[in-house]
């Protein structure tokens, strides 16, 4: 019974790590897109709409809304990394309306910011739930054993996305009074 449960803990961890990989690899795909001036324009007109007036709990929320429907057993994996392209997507949007952001590496603002960190570990932990759900779905296994875990991980993914977003929305600020001029942040 211990070794199941050792074993099961290894798996769930590889499971984690292959997901923030695929997740990764899906929102540098998104940033590799050639995005033309018409439609970063009109993607920085609409994401300018949803950051205007945004407070840190406005960041959370939406993050939230991202991150939930990646726990659904199957589609939450197919969700997350729709996400994840999106995301990448966005920024090479935004690099078309504002080319001296072209020189910054999209997985650096993944994997280098704190809250770019937070948010890549919460949505792994969505999409390999997700993933771990359908696969005990589809063999028949008793899903009441995944009840605490799940609620567990919801709780961090919760956590984190808060955190992240007090912290982004806070970066942000710091930054716009430092005198650090960002597109589609005219706070």
């Amino acid at each position: 019974m211990l070794k199941s449960k050792i074993f099961m803990k290894r798996i769930r961890l590889v499971l984690f790590f292959v997901f923030l990989g695929i997740f990764s690899a899906a929102f540098q795909l998104g940033s590799m897109s050639t995005v033309d001036e018409k439609e970063a324009s009109a993607f920085m007109e609409e994401f300018e709409k949803l950051v205007l007036d945004i407070d840190a709990f406005g960041i959370f929320t939406h993050n939230l809304t991202i991150a939930l429907p990646m726990l659904i057993p199957g589609f939450g994996v197919a969700w997350g990394l729709f996400s994840a392209w999106s995301t990448g997507f966005a920024f090479a949007a935004i690099t078309t309306t504002a080319p001296e952001l072209a020189s910054i590496p999209p997985l650096s603002i993944l994997l280098l910011s704190p809250f770019g960190l937070m948010e890549l570990t919460a949505y792994s932990l969505g999409i390999s739930r997700s993933y771990i759900l359908i696969k005990a779905i589809i063999k028949k296994t008793a899903l009441i054993q995944f009840i605490k875990p799940t609620l567990i991980e919801i709780s961090i993914v919760i956590g984190l996305l808060l955190a992240g977003g007090y912290l982004e929305f806070y970066m942000i600020e710091f930054a716009l009074e430092s005198g650090f001029d960002m597109p589609g942040f005219d706070l």
